[in-house]
C-alpha cells in the first residue's frame, strides 16, 4: 500500500472521509436543523455520483480507508445503491460506512450490505415516540424502530445507535439505551450536545461523558476498550456483550489525533467540523482540472487545517454552515 499522503501541518495523517450526498432530510431535529429551516440546495449545485466517486478513488490512492455517507439523510436521494456499489469497488477501502437516521432503511438494508456498505451508524435520540416527535419534529418513531431491527438482523460489520444527550431533553435516557446496546449486543454512543449554526445550543443543555459515565457504572460493569489512536469515541465493553461509547467533542477535544476529512454535498472540502474555510473541489472538476491538480488542492486545504477547533463558546457565536449542510 502507498505511504499516506493527506498529513496536514502538526503531523496528522487522515485516513477517514466524510461524504455528505445531499442536504436534504425527511426529518428536523432541533439539535441539526436551523428552526427556520434551510433552502436546499439545487440538484445541479449537488456533486454527481460519478463526481463522488472520482473524488473517492483520489482520496483513496492519497491514503483514505475508510469513507463514510451522511446527509441531511443520504437515503433521500434516489439512486444511492449505485454510488454504494461503485465505491464499495474501491480497493484501498477497508470501510464504508454510512449515518442513517434509518426513517428508509428497512426495505433497504439488506441491499445496502450486499453492495458493500459495511457499518452503518443510526442516530436515535429517545425511545419515547412522544418525545421523539418533538425532537425531529416529525412522527417517524416507528419506520426508525423498523430500520433499527432489520439493520441488527442484517448483520452489519459494525452496527451503533447514535444518540445526542440534551440535558432537560433527554438526558433521563441515558440508562435505557445503555439497557438497549447490552439487549441487542450492539454499541451505542452518546453524543455531547455541539454548537451549531441556529441550533439553540448553551453550555448548560451539555451532559457531559464523565457524568453519562458514571450513571451507566451503577448497573453495568464496564471495561475501557483499547482504541486506535484516531478514534473519537471513547469505547467501553458491557459485561455480558454490546458496548457504550461516548463522543466528548465539548468537555475532552480530541483534535490532537484527528484523522478526518470532510466533503461537502456541493463539493467543498472541509479540514475540521468547525472551521469554516472551505475549498470547492467541484467547481474545479466541473471547469476541467485534472486529477493533478485536484490532489494539489485536496493538499492545500490539509495546510489550512487548525490544530484545534476554538471553545465552544466562540463556535456557538461564530459563522459556520449548520450542521445538516455539513453533514457530521
Amino acid at each position: 500500500m502507498a505511504p499516506n499522503r493527506l498529513i496536514d501541518s502538526f503531523g496528522r495523517a487522515h485516513s477517514y472521509l466524510r461524504i455528505s450526498v445531499t442536504d436534504r432530510c425527511n426529518l428536523r431535529c432541533v439539535y441539526c436543523m436551523p428552526h427556520d429551516g434551510l433552502e436546499w440546495k439545487k440538484r445541479d449545485e449537488l456533486l454527481t455520483y460519478e463526481e463522488i466517486t472520482r473524488l473517492a478513488v483520489i482520496f483513496a490512492a492519497m491514503g483514505i480507508t475508510k469513507i463514510r455517507l451522511t446527509g441531511g439523510e443520504p437515503m433521500v436521494r434516489k439512486g444511492l445503491s449505485t454510488l454504494v456499489r461503485d465505491l464499495g469497488a474501491i480497493a484501498e477501502l477497508k470501510t464504508l460506512a454510512m449515518t442513517t437516521n434509518a426513517t428508509l432503511l428497512a426495505e433497504h438494508a439488506k441491499e445496502l450490505k450486499e453492495l458493500g456498505l459495511n457499518a452503518l451508524n443510526i442516530s436515535l435520540d429517545t425511545f419515547s415516540k412522544e418525545r421523539f416527535t418533538a425532537i425531529a419534529r416529525l412522527d417517524q418513531f416507528d419506520q426508525v424502530m423498523a430500520g433499527i431491527y432489520a439493520a441488527i438482523e442484517c448483520g452489519f460489520d459494525s452496527l451503533k445507535i447514535n444518540m445526542v444527550v440534551m440535558a432537560g431533553v433527554n438526558d433521563d435516557e441515558v440508562m435505557a439505551f445503555a439497557d438497549f446496546a447490552a439487549k441487542h449486543k450492539i454499541n451505542v454512543r452518546f453524543i455531547e450536545y455541539m454548537p451549531f449554526k441556529d441550533n439553540q445550543w448553551t453550555s448548560a443543555k451539555v451532559v457531559t461523558y464523565k457524568d453519562m459515565l458514571a450513571e451507566i457504572e451503577k448497573r453495568y460493569e464496564l471495561t475501557r476498550m483499547v482504541n486506535d489512536p484516531s478514534a473519537v469515541a471513547k469505547d467501553y465493553a458491557i459485561a455480558g456483550g454490546g458496548s457504550v461509547s461516548f463522543i466528548t467533542s465539548m468537555s475532552e477535544s480530541f483534535c490532537s489525533t484527528c484523522n478526518r476529512l470532510r466533503l461537502t454535498n456541493d463539493g467543498s472540502i472541509k479540514s475540521c467540523l468547525f472551521y469554516p474555510a472551505e475549498i470547492n473541489l467541484r467547481d474545479a472538476m466541473r471547469k476541467g482540472a485534472s486529477d493533478n491538480d485536484l490532489e494539489g488542492m485536496i493538499l492545500y486545504s490539509l495546510v489550512q487545517k487548525p490544530e484545534a477547533h476554538p471553545p465552544a463558546e466562540e463556535i456557538a457565536a461564530g459563522e459556520n454552515r449548520a450542521m445538516i449542510e455539513i453533514g457530521g
